[in-house]
């Protein structure tokens, strides 16, 4: 899908240029307005195509565009930036308890008057910067970097609720671990650590790229938006203390699981240490006089037939299979 967004003055757009019209407006000796193009799932050589015939980027910098295998970063060509962020969407736990958190690729060319976007998944942070250009004029007339830093903004934002999801995820297992824990539980936290270090893994590469943008001196970037990718910084800053501390918690709650798991063990083990203390002086009696050490002065005639054999095999089968039961029933299997 490719969609081209151009605002040739203020409070004034289009959404019907195609891409001969962007070769056009390219070639003006002097470019006037803002042009933005978002593309994604189109194949690689209608990319490479955009990318290195129409806007004439450096192969290499085509080249890493479209390959999605890459941490932020940002590389500084002159005319051109081009960044590599990457988006944050959480997928709610599936009914085996999987749950999944999604860190699709965006990259990012940005001059003084153009911004191009490309992405092979849809990312919903592009779709409400892109929707609200579109309700609001305005948004359009402060120039590319400014638009960046909105996309860098929704991006965070979406991070904050993919937090947010996952403590809520915590705090929920934490309650059915005291209330009715089963094996099934480790697994889910074991899936929640895994995305907690993945988000990890990829916020603090992305930290640095918001740095750089708020502090170095870049052509493309207006000194009077470095505030705002300042603040930008400042928010994943805070973000990644907080993953720190869902690290933390998420190990904390899995210390809590296996402790609980033990005790109910220990539980489960008194009582059947119980149950044995009861019949071995059973045991011990019915061992003791069964052993035929005289004659018996009793007819037992009815005892040893064919009733009395199927009689007792029922009963040794229906005993194992009655604990049975009973022990899943109180959750010790």
């Amino acid at each position: 899908m490719i969609r081209i967004l151009y605002s040739p003055a203020e409070n004034e757009y289009r959404t019907d240029l195609k891409l001969a019209d962007v070769v056009q407006v390219l070639a003006q000796p002097q470019p006037q307005g803002l042009l933005w193009l978002d593309f994604s799932q189109e194949p690689l050589d209608v990319g490479e195509t955009i990318l290195r015939d129409i806007f004439k980027f450096h192969p290499l910098a085509v080249d890493d565009a479209l390959t999605e295998a890459h941490v932020p970063r940002i590389d500084d060509w002159q005319e051109y930036l081009y960044v590599v962020l990457r988006a944050f969407a959480y997928i709610k736990e599936n009914e085996e308890g999987e749950a999944e958190t999604l860190v699709p690729e965006l990259d990012v060319f940005i001059s003084r008057h153009y911004i191009v976007t490309y992405h092979e998944t849809p990312i919903t942070a592009v779709d409400r910067v892109w929707a609200a250009c579109q309700r609001d004029k305005r948004l359009l007339n402060n120039g590319p970097d400014h638009l960046l830093y909105r996309l860098t903004d929704e991006i965070i934002n979406d991070a904050i609720t993919v937090v947010e999801q996952i403590q809520e995820t915590l705090d929920e297992i934490e309650d059915i671990i005291f209330a009715a824990p089963s094996p099934q539980m480790a697994e889910r936290i074991f899936y929640l650590k895994r995305n907690i270090l993945r988000l990890r893994r990829v916020i603090a590469p992305q930290r640095e790229v918001l740095n750089k943008l708020a502090r170095d001196d870049y052509a493309v970037i207006d000194p009077r938006d470095r505030i705002f990718f300042r603040d930008g910084y400042d928010h994943l800053m805070r973000l990644y203390e907080l993953i720190d501390n869902l690290r933390d918690m998420t190990g904390s709650v899995l210390d809590t699981y296996l402790s609980v798991v033990n005790n109910n063990m220990n539980s489960v083990m008194k009582t059947l240490a119980v149950f044995t203390a009861l019949f071995l002086p059973l045991t011990f009696i019915t061992g003791f006089f069964g052993m035929n050490f005289f004659a018996t002065t009793i007819d037992t005639h009815n005892w040893s037939g064919w009733f009395a054999f199927g009689v007792a095999l029922g009963a040794m089968l229906a005993v194992p299979i009655v604990m049975l039961v009973w022990m899943r029933y109180r959750r010790w299997l």
